[in-house]
C-alpha cells in the first residue's frame, strides 16, 4: 500500500484545513468591508466556526488532532520518519524555526477562536428566508 503517498495526502488535507481556518477569518473581515455577500453564507460561516471550535477544544483538552495521528500512523507503516507534538507545533515550527511550549499554541488557538467569535458577532451570517435576498 502506498502509505507514504497517503500520509502526504493527509498532510495536504490538513494544511488545507489550517489555511481555511486562518484565511477564512481574513476573508470574512475583508469580505464584509468590501461588501462581498458570499462571506456571510451560513454554510461558509458554520464550516469556519465549527473548524475553529474543534481546534480550540483539541488544544484545551490536550487532544492530538486525528489527522495528525492518522498521518503519523501512515508514516510509521511506510517506515518513514514521524514527528512529535501536534501538527501545528511541528509544521509551524519548521516553517518559522520557532519552538514554543504547548501553552503558547493553546493561547494562540484560543485568541484566534475569540477573534472568530467577534467576527461572528460583528458580521453575523445571513440565512435565506431571513427577509434578505439570497447571496449570490
Amino acid at each position: 500500500m502506498p502509505y507514504q503517498f497517503l500520509a502526504n495526502l493527509v498532510l495536504a488535507v490538513h494544511l488545507s484545513i489550517v489555511a481555511f481556518v486562518v484565511l477564512g477569518l481574513g476573508l470574512i473581515i475583508a469580505g464584509n468591508l468590501r461588501r462581498w455577500r458570499w462571506v456571510n453564507q451560513g454554510w461558509f460561516r458554520l464550516a469556519h466556526g465549527g473548524a475553529i471550535v474543534v481546534v480550540v477544544l483539541e488544544s484545551w483538552f490536550g487532544i492530538t488532532c486525528p489527522l495528525t495521528s492518522f498521518e503519523r500512523w501512515l508514516r510509521t507503516q511506510a517506515n518513514a520518519a514521524t514527528y512529535r507534538g501536534g501538527f501545528v507545533e511541528h509544521w509551524l515550527g519548521r516553517l518559522l524555526y520557532y519552538d514554543a511550549a504547548p501553552w503558547v499554541f493553546m493561547l494562540g488557538h484560543s485568541v484566534f477562536g475569540v477573534l472568530v467569535l467577534a467576527a461572528w458577532w460583528y458580521f453575523p451570517p445571513r440565512r435565506h428566508g431571513s427577509g434578505q435576498p439570497p447571496d449570490t
